[in-house]
């Protein structure tokens, strides 16, 4: 009672100061019986049913070491044997289509997922089939088959600045959902090495451990940016977070929906960021920027006009400060899509438009399509005849299986497959048994994946 007495004593002092203020100070701000708090709980009444917890489950394989003893038994070139473990985890997703039931979450979260369980804040709980994923930008669509979902209303990223207020939604450690809120810190961010294609937006809204694929909203509830990442040791939120720009999530799962999978485009440029010193030593007038040292021939940017040397300042009138931003920003534009480019060249503005073009088919990674495929690289085979293992890593499950660099998958199952269309669609909710009919050389075989 002690200190309720003190309290209520403070409050008395505090009103009485307000109502006395001396000329010139601001008062004290005031709160009545009849007048509202300021809260959030509003927005998040109608925005986080939008927002579901996703749990998971399958096996992975790993590389168990042999000891040196054993070796005699197993052969020296058997120092490592695979071995399939079980996982299970968890994460966030945001509903962008209730109609439809899509779902985008991070491709880290389900990615090697055998099973895929989203639940509702309302309860609810339903199986979920993955549509497709990126695994480059760490965005998968997924998809439930329910009645009346809510989704998010999705805002334009472009427009969010520095300062805004954000607040992130999303199941850390499994918790059930939670809500913490901060500003934009940071936008652009880039060069991370956290994904391949990087644009991020940094918040200081706590982001931990199972707010992955979570929504990060403005003050209207407007999905501004998927969660995706954070920056601490140990895994733990000390106020550096980030998340993948809603334009960018919506570039990316436009295509996936259209066609399966991300169809990048491609500008066909190698380049730098600009620092003080590149910029000193080629008397540049710009410390910001793309600074383009190489053109692809034949490339959108070749056909565009770009030269070495230009230095690419903005992209469909936003800025960008780093190669890397640019890198991340047209490589979630899809392939065929314009672009707007503004450049400088010789201290003078010019835009330009570019059509970008596909990437090389060898840039789809194979665990995109089955988990025991990762490790190898495919493209479609000349006149589709197939689809060609262009790359594999040593070690890897693709090479466990018996696949080899060069060969030609011809077929799944007895079921022909002529490009990587159809060989995802072959692989897709197969379960048990797969058989793939291979050429290699002047020599038809079949590897079987268990």
């Amino acid at each position: 009672m002690k200190k309720l007495s003190s309290i209520t004593s403070m409050a008395l002092i505090v009103g009485t100061l307000a109502l006395s203020a001396p000329s010139g100070y601001a008062a004290l701000p005031q709160f009545f019986e009849d007048e509202p708090m300021p809260s959030l709980a509003p927005m998040l009444e109608t925005t986080t049913p939008a927002v579901v917890s996703i749990s998971v489950a399958g096996t992975q394989e790993v590389q168990q070491q042999i000891p040196d003893a054993f070796k005699f038994f197993f052969g020296q070139r058997r120092g490592q044997q695979p071995q399939e473990r079980p996982f299970r985890g968890l994460g966030s997703g945001v509903i962008i289509d209730a109609d439809k039931g899509y779902i985008v979450t991070n491709n880290h979260v389900v990615d090697e997922a055998d099973e895929i369980q989203v639940n509702l804040k309302d309860g609810r709980q339903f199986e979920a089939k993955k549509i497709g994923s990126d695994a480059e930008s760490d965005i998968a669509l997924l998809q439930i088959k329910a009645d009346d979902l809510t989704e998010i209303k999705i805002a334009d990223s472009d427009n969010i600045r520095v300062g805004d207020f954000a607040v992130a939604i999303g199941s850390p450690f499994g918790l059930g959902q939670t809500v913490t809120s901060g500003i934009v810190s940071a936008l652009g961010r880039s060069g991370l090495n956290i994904e391949n294609f990087e644009d991020f937006i940094q918040t200081d809204a706590a982001i931990n451990s199972g707010n992955s694929g979570g929504a990060l909203v403005n003050l209207k509830g407007e999905l501004i940016g998927i969660n995706t990442a954070i920056l601490g040791p140990n895994g733990g939120n000390v106020g550096i977070g980030f998340a993948i720009p809603s334009n960018m999530m919506r570039n990316l799962t436009n295509q996936i929906i259209e066609f399966g999978e991300v169809r990048r485009g491609v500008l066909g440029v190698t380049g730098n960021s600009i620092n003080a010193e590149l910029a000193k030593a080629m008397d540049l007038d710009t410390n910001q920027g793309g600074f383009i040292s190489q053109v692809a021939p034949d490339s959108a940017a070749d056909e565009a006009g770009i030269k070495a040397g230009d230095i690419i300042i903005a992209v469909n009138g936003k800025k960008v400060k780093t190669f890397n931003e640019l890198r991340g920003k047209i490589g979630s534009i899809g392939a065929g899509k314009e672009v707007e480019l503004t450049l400088l060249r010789d201290g003078r503005q010019k835009d330009v438009t570019a059509k970008l073009k596909p990437a090389s088919d060898a840039n789809i990674a194979a665990a995109n399509l089955h988990p025991m495929l990762q490790g190898a690289q495919f493209s479609s085979a000349d006149n589709n005849q197939g689809v060609k293992v262009t790359e594999l890593e040593a070690n890897s499950r693709a090479q466990a299986i018996g696949l080899r660099k060069g060969d030609t998958i011809i077929g799944v199952n007895r079921k022909k497959v002529d490009n990587l269309a159809q060989l995802r669609g072959a692989l897709e909710g197969v379960k048990g048994v797969i058989a793939l009919n291979v050429i290699r050389g002047n020599t038809e075989l079949y590897l079987m994946i268990r």
